[in-house]
């Protein structure tokens, strides 16, 4: 009976004002379908922390407490400026992430608030992200959902790259995505090959930087509506159709970071930074994706009006039925 109790008062929600060990709960931050993240304080140090704990339900999902410890030992074991440095315990009383607080917000937040972002200050921001990329990559982890929400930014730009709960990692066994629905949560920022069943390597963080980037400087993603599998055989809208400051060379890294194919994409995120911190020596190319999103949207409008009179079809036929049978 004590043993029950005591799993009870594991797997009991944390709130506000709760205690954990020696972490003081202070207040929500994000509450997602698998999480809560707390700000707290460690009270030993007095510090602020961040304090990610699953929900009840899932603390009996062993596949999904795999992922988390995943992003437990990345946290914990790479030291860069842009990533939230994990804090360790031997001993807790349940399952929970902690990591330094950092003070700022989520790019969604920021473009929620602002739209879009200016070309110059877009550009600041994809430099820091390919930076924080290169370094992961370079100790075999690809974070495989990259995307506004899990890019912090504080003052003077100061960054922190954070949702590594779906990080591949080099010579760790194969995390699988268990449903298409899973799968396509952040279909947005997803590449072409993780839509069709590929595991993703450091040309899809690529790719979803590309897309990222691309929504920075025109306020909306290249592929906006609810089909995600649009990325796999439609051209977006060439960003400068948007937002005429974006110049050509600009346009031109967007769309190389942007490639179906991800080998004909940036080879790392070093190559991405050089073009983007030298745009004045980025040269343009005779691009079909610059002449056919007209054809696209074109034949999508058709597509939609032939769709919308065979709807029409049943109901004229109908209303002559009832006009014949009156007279």
């Amino acid at each position: 009976m004590e043993s029950g109790m005591q799993n009870m008062i594991l797997k009991a929600p944390v709130s506000p004002g709760d205690q954990l060990d020696h972490y003081r709960i202070d207040s929500m931050i994000a509450s997602g379908s698998t999480v809560a993240t707390f700000r707290g304080t460690d009270m030993r140090t007095g510090r602020a922390v961040a304090i990610k704990v699953p929900h009840p339900e899932m603390e009996t999902d062993l596949a999904f407490l795999d992922r988390l410890r995943r992003e437990e030992e990345i946290d914990e074991n790479l030291t860069h400026p842009g990533l939230l440095k994990g804090i360790k315990d031997e001993h807790r009383s349940r399952f929970y992430i902690v990591t330094e607080w950092f003070d700022g917000r989520t790019l969604r937040q920021i473009l929620n608030e602002e739209k879009k972002l200016s070309p110059e200050e877009a550009v600041r921001l994809a430099l820091k992200i390919c930076e924080v990329l290169d370094y992961i990559h370079a100790h075999g982890i690809v974070h495989r959902n990259l995307r506004p929400e899990h890019i912090l930014v504080g003052a003077d730009d100061q960054l922190k790259l954070t949702g590594f709960e779906l990080a591949a990692k080099e010579g760790a066994p194969r995390l699988t995505f268990t449903s298409i629905a899973q799968l396509v949560g952040s279909s947005a920022y997803i590449s072409p090959e993780e839509l069709t069943g590929r595991r993703g390597d450091p040309r899809s963080d690529i790719y979803s930087l590309g897309v990222i980037l691309y929504e920075m400087v025109t306020g909306a993603t290249p592929f906006p509506g609810n089909d995600p599998y649009d990325r796999l055989r439609k051209h977006p809208v060439p960003p400068r159709e948007i937002e005429p400051a974006v110049t050509p060379q600009l346009q031109e890294v967007i769309y190389r970071a942007l490639e179906r194919e991800h080998k004909n994409r940036y080879a790392n995120a070093h190559d991405f930074a050089r073009d983007l911190s030298h745009l004045d020596k980025v040269g343009i190319a005779d691009r079909a994706e610059l002449r056919d999103w007209k054809k696209d949207r074109e034949s999508e409008a058709k597509r939609i009006l032939l769709y919308t009179a065979l709807a029409l079809i049943p109901l004229l036929i109908f209303g002559l039925l009832i006009y014949f049978s009156r007279r």
